[in-house]
This record gives C-alpha cells, sequence and structure tokens, in this order.
C-alpha cells in the first residue's frame, strides 16, 4: 500500500495530533498534521486565512495540503477536521488505513471549550458543532476503516484501540 501507514480524521479538538504523535511514535514512524503544513506554508494561523480570504481559499490550500502529503507521506497522517468535505480527497482517502476519532458533542465542549479561535464555531459553538458533526458523521464513516470513540479515553488508550483496530504492530 502506498501512502501513510495511518490517516486520522475526525473533528476539530477530537485528538488527532495527540493521538497521531503517539501512533507515529509507537509505530516507529513520522507524524505530519495537514493544517501545520498549511500554517508553515502560508505564514498565518488557519483562522487568519479564514477571516483574511474566507472558508473556500482555506479549503483549497487545504486540498492541496492533503493531496500532498497523501503523496509524500509513509507515517501517521492528520488531517484537518474539514478535508472530508472534498469529494477527490475521500476519494484518495480509499483504499488507505483511515480512523475516524469520534467524540459527543458534551466531549468537544470540554476539549475545545467551543472557542472563538475555531473560526467554524465563532457564533454559537454547542450548536454550530452539531450541525458541522451532522453534516460531517457520514463522511468520516464512509473514509474510514476503523471508527475510535474518543470521549472518556485517554490518548495512549485511543491509540492502543486504533493500533488494535487496524492490527499494526508496535515497533
Amino acid at each position: 500500500m502506498s501512502g501513510p501507514l495511518v490517516v486520522l480524521v475526525g473533528p476539530m479538538g477530537v485528538g488527532k495530533s495527540t493521538v497521531g504523535r503517539l501512533l507515529a511514535e509507537r509505530l516507529a514512524v513520522g507524524y505530519r498534521d495537514t493544517d501545520d503544513d498549511i500554517v508553515a506554508e502560508q505564514g498565518r494561523s488557519i483562522a487568519e486565512i479564514f477571516v483574511d480570504e474566507g472558508e473556500d481559499v482555506f479549503r483549497a490550500l487545504e486540498k492541496q495540503a492533503v493531496h500532498r502529503a497523501l503523496a509524500e507521506h509513509g507515517g501517521v497522517l492528520a488531517l484537518g477536521g474539514g478535508s472530508i468535505l472534498d469529494a477527490d480527497t475521500r476519494g484518495l482517502l480509499a483504499g488507505q488505513r483511515v480512523v475516524y476519532l469520534a467524540m459527543d458533542v458534551e466531549e468537544a465542549v470540554k476539549r475545545t471549550g467551543l472557542n472563538t479561535a475555531r473560526p467554524l464555531l465563532a457564533v454559537n459553538p454547542r450548536r454550530q458543532w452539531r450541525e458541522l458533526m451532522e453534516a460531517r458523521r457520514g463522511l468520516y464513516e464512509g473514509v474510514a476503516t476503523a471508527v475510535v470513540a474518543t470521549d472518556g479515553r485517554t490518548p495512549e488508550e485511543v491509540a492502543q484501540i486504533a493500533l488494535d483496530a487496524l492490527e499494526l504492530k508496535e515497533a
């Protein structure tokens, strides 16, 4: 299989970065986050891109970053929460080992505070998070090889469940 060993998808604040680093460490491979790639390439935060350029420009940058990372990276790859909105991206995820990290709204509130630093949650965070998840849950599930609920679990527990679900052995 070409491409990443494991791809993590899921909503903002679910722990893709934390779990991704743990998985990479346990599998003795590199870790990459497409949101970090965008920030490094653009020299500004994702929130600034949203405010300055709008969501459409950000999604185009995100699509490029994801497609590049899927082609180049062989380790653990974390994708931004909205990356699965793009049909081409979903197509590229077919045949990959994709773990959907899931959580409910109460867990999201605890983890992110649903704060305004998250541009898509600026007005009514709890309602907007629910609406985002209603729109995206089926897309996450559609690309997933495995679904791991993160509610009430430590990042270490989530990483182990993901390894077990994918039947991957630690290095």
